[in-house]
C-alpha cells in the first residue's frame, strides 16, 4: 500500500508505438499537480522543536527521479536549507524561494545557527538570534526553521528531521576546518543546487555602511538619536553637525545656481525673441520707409500729381478754335465824360459831328 502510494502517478497510453520527441515510447508519465504548502503564508512558519511528529511510520528517503515526477500530498519531498541570514535581504528569499521550486510537492525546512556558533566559526553579526529567526520565519518559501541549526550536517541530525534533499548554491563552502562542509551530503546524491543572486550580500550591505559612515551618523543624529547610543564622541559630533550644515549652505548654493541658471536661460531665450522681433520689426520700418520715401516711392508720385494739378490750376484754359462762338449783338456802350478815349474819325463821306466819349453801357442799363 505504501508503495504504491510512493509511486502513484497518471498514466496516459500512447496511441502510437514509435518514439516521441523526449524518447518515450509505451507510457507517459505525468508528474501529480500538488498544491504547495504554504504554512507561511498566512502565519510565520513553525519551529522545528514546537512540532509533534509522527514517528511511528519508518522514515524512507525518496530517489531524485520520484521526487521530480511528483510525491502523494501526505508525502511531501523534505529540503533543508541553512544559514546565517544576518541583514535578511532578497538575495535570501530568492535562495529559499529556489529551494522551494525544486519539486512539485516540496516541504521547506531552513535551519538557523545561533550566535555563538556564528561568532566562533564566521564573524560577528548585525541581527542577533532571535532577529534573525524572526526573519526567517517570516519568508512566504519558509515551512518549518530549526533554531540553533548545527554548523556540518550530521547523518543524525538528516535522520531527526527526516530530510530528503539539502538545497544550496554549488561553491564550495570551506569552513571548520573543511574544504567544503556539503562534500559528504554531494556525495550521497542529497544535494540540490541553487543558484547565488549576484550584486546582493550581508556583506555588501555592511561594505556600503562602513563606506558612508559619516552619512549614516549624520543621517541618525537628525533624527533624534543621542551621540552616546551611535558611540560618537563628543568632538566628531560637533563635527558631523558641522558638516551637516555646511551640506545644507552648499545646498541652498546649489539651488540659488540652479535657479539663476534657468533665469538667465530664459532671459536669453526672451532676448533672443525681442532681437527677432526687432530685426523683423525693422526690416518692415525699412521697407515701408523706402517705398513712401525711396526714389520711385509714394511721395514722389504724390509730389508730381500735385505738382501737375497746380499747374493745370495757374495756367489760363484756351478755348478750342472749333468751339462755336456765341451769336449776341453787342449792346449799346456808355462813355463816361472824362473817358480819354475818342472814337475813331467818321468816313469822309458822311457828315461828321463832334461826340463825347462815353462808356458802352448795355441797354438794360440804359432802362
Amino acid at each position: 500500500m505504501e508503495a504504491q502510494s510512493i509511486t502513484k502517478t497518471i498514466s496516459r497510453k500512447r496511441r502510437k508505438d514509435v518514439a516521441g520527441p523526449n524518447g518515450t515510447t509505451d507510457e507517459d508519465h505525468v508528474p501529480i499537480k500538488v498544491a504547495r504548502h504554504t504554512m507561511g503564508v498566512r502565519e510565520p512558519a513553525p519551529f522545528s522543536d514546537e512540532l509533534k511528529v509522527d514517528r511511528s511510520n519508518t522514515y524512507r528517503r525518496v530517489s531524485m527521479e520520484e521526487a521530480k515526477l511528483g510525491t502523494p500530498i501526505e508525502r511531501p519531498v523534505r529540503v533543508y536549507a541553512d544559514g546565517i541570514f544576518d541583514l535578511f535581504h532578497s538575495g535570501h528569499a530568492r535562495a529559499l524561494m529556489q529551494a522551494k521550486n525544486l519539486f512539485p510537492n516540496t516541504h521547506l525546512i531552513v535551519g538557523v545557527c545561533s550566535d555563538e556558533l556564528t561568532h566562533n566559526l564566521k564573524g560577528f553579526t548585525v541581527m542577533n538570534e532571535a532577529e534573525r529567526y524572526d526573519a526567517v520565519q517570516h519568508c512566504r518559501y519558509v515551512d518549518e526553521v530549526v533554531r540553533n541549526a548545527p554548523w556540518t550536517l550530521s547523518p543524525e541530525f538528516l535522520e531527526k528531521h527526516r530530510i530528503d534533499f539539502v538545497a544550496h548554491d554549488d561553491i564550495p563552502y570551506s569552513s571548520a576546518g573543511s574544504d567544503d562542509v556539503y562534500k559528504h551530503i554531494k556525495d550521497a546524491g542529497m544535494f540540490a543546487p541553487t543558484q547565488r543572486t549576484e550584486g546582493i550580500s550581508t556583506s555588501d550591505i555592511i561594505t556600503r555602511i562602513v563606506r558612508d559612515y559619516d552619512v549614516y551618523v549624520r543621517r541618525n543624529l537628525q533624527r533624534g538619536y543621542t551621540a552616546k547610543e551611535l558611540n560618537v564622541s563628543f568632538i566628531n559630533e560637533k563635527r558631523f553637525n558641522l558638516q551637516e550644515r555646511v551640506d545644507k549652505v552648499k545646498k541652498k548654493v546649489k539651488d540659488v545656481e540652479e535657479k539663476s541658471k534657468e533665469f538667465v536661460q530664459k532671459v536669453e531665450e526672451k532676448s533672443i525673441d525681442m532681437i527677432q522681433k526687432w530685426e523683423e520689426k525693422s526690416r518692415e520700418f525699412i521697407g515701408n520707409f523706402l517705398e513712401m520715401f525711396g526714389p520711385e516711392g509714394a511721395l514722389k508720385h504724390m509730389l508730381k500729381e500735385g505738382k501737375g494739378r497746380m499747374l493745370q490750376a495757374i495756367s489760363p484754359k484756351q478755348s478750342p478754335s472749333s468751339s462755336p462762338t456765341r451769336d449776341r449783338s453787342p449792346s449799346p456802350s456808355f462813355r463816361w465824360p472824362f473817358s480819354t478815349k475818342i472814337s475813331p474819325p467818321a468816313s469822309p463821306g458822311r457828315h461828321s459831328r463832334p461826340t463825347a466819349a462815353t462808356y458802352d453801357i448795355s441797354e438794360d442799363e440804359e432802362d
